[in-house]
């Protein structure tokens, strides 16, 4: 049986399109995709994201277990910041990407995909070991909606009394919204500024009701998995399952930045040790499709006779007007400049590869 977030109902009550995703009903679009995405580049979308999983790892070994299983530095982390990792099995390859919460030295919350929720939470209590640390899946007690764009901030202000200018990207504040607890965290997966706000999942349909109300003469709509996906794809966000998984690497997944070889052992860390050593033979790289045709998920990439590699998210770029993807490429045709073709219903079409993010926001925000 498909799961449901708390908010279903109240997405069934506007007219969402539900999906199954990662073993979720989940709202695919309100109004139209294209709508939505338009909406957080402009203005705001608000996200019911409910479906990614919060395990909390405690205790006076919280620090050395996150250290074990993750890539990143959690070491460098002060109380109430968030930093981006990703978890790596024995051979380098990415078992997920997540969020890394700091609460404080003995607490850290680690946000994960849905589809790897419940496998993530095992992995890591198995690899807990000796050390003085207790884990557990939290993820049915929260409830997740992140708030999107330039105007995002604007309107959460309305709802407290908090200084939101004062939570600086990748951070987060216990925050009462409207009266409710929350944990709100300046972080996203849109390429704009905004919140992600975790709260009980009793508070969510209060919260989702009230946000949407603030913020509708503000330009807010809700948003679905559609525009979550094109606007991350935009940004070059890799998704978990497409981009990256158990058969690559972060390295190869240009997550490099993420991966502190310095810090000292962890799962994994002698594979990509390895691989850093003896040079990348293959890397994931942004293109742009030069035809009206966009590039979907899965289809081959050409150069001359030969299949280099295949697209691993593909989409037309609604703000960009553009046909993007990612895909893995040899290191040798991975530089920017590069020609190829998609073959895109059995006729080569051409692309290039650019510099990525394909999005990138610079302007102030209202």
């Amino acid at each position: 049986m498909l799961k449901r977030t708390p908010l279903y109902e109240a997405h069934v009550s506007i007219g969402a399109r539900m999906v199954e995703f990662a073993g979720w009903q989940m709202p695919v679009q309100y109004a139209g995709h294209i709508q939505e995405h338009m909406a957080v580049r402009e203005a705001a979308g608000l996200f019911d994201v409910s479906h990614m999983g919060e395990i909390e790892v405690r205790g006076a070994g919280a620090l050395a277990l996150v250290q074990r299983i993750s890539t990143n530095d959690a070491s460098k982390l002060q109380d109430n910041q968030v930093q981006y990792s990703t978890m790596t099995n024995e051979a380098g390859g990415v078992i997920d990407d997540l969020l890394v919460y700091r609460l404080n030295a003995d607490y850290f919350l680690l946000v994960v995909n849905a589809g790897g929720s419940d496998s993530d939470f095992e992995w890591i209590k198995d690899h807990a070991g000796e050390l003085n640390v207790e884990v557990h899946n939290t993820s049915s007690a929260f409830a997740l909606l992140a708030l999107q764009g330039p105007r995002a901030e604007h309107i959460l202000q309305g709802l407290t009394d908090h200084m939101l200018d004062r939570i600086p990207y990748y951070w987060s504040q216990r925050v009462l919204v409207d009266g409710v607890d929350c944990r709100v965290s300046r972080t996203g997966y849109t390429g704009e500024d905004g919140f992600e706000i975790l709260c009980d999942s009793a508070d969510a349909r209060h919260l989702w009701n009230r946000l949407l109300v603030t913020g509708g003469d503000r330009g807010l709509v809700p948003c679905g998995l559609a525009a979550r996906n094109t606007l991350r794809l935009e940004a070059a966000f890799r998704l978990y399952g497409h981009d990256m998984d158990e058969t690559t690497t972060p390295l190869e997944a240009g997550l490099g930045w993420v991966v502190k070889l310095a810090k000292g052992d962890f799962i994994g860390r002698d594979a990509l040790l390895r691989q850093k050593q003896e040079g990348l033979k293959r890397k994931l790289a942004g293109f742009e499709v030069l035809d009206r045709a966009p590039a979907r998920d899965g289809y081959p990439i050409v150069i001359g006779d030969k299949q280099v590699g295949a697209v691993s998210s593909g989409s037309p770029a609604p703000f960009l007007k553009k046909n993007i993807g990612l895909a893995y490429l040899p290191t040798e045709h991975a530089a920017v400049g590069t020609e190829l073709f998609v073959v895109i219903r059995g006729r080569n079409v051409p692309a290039h590869v650019v510099e990525t993010p394909f999005y990138k926001r610079d302007r102030k925000y209202d």
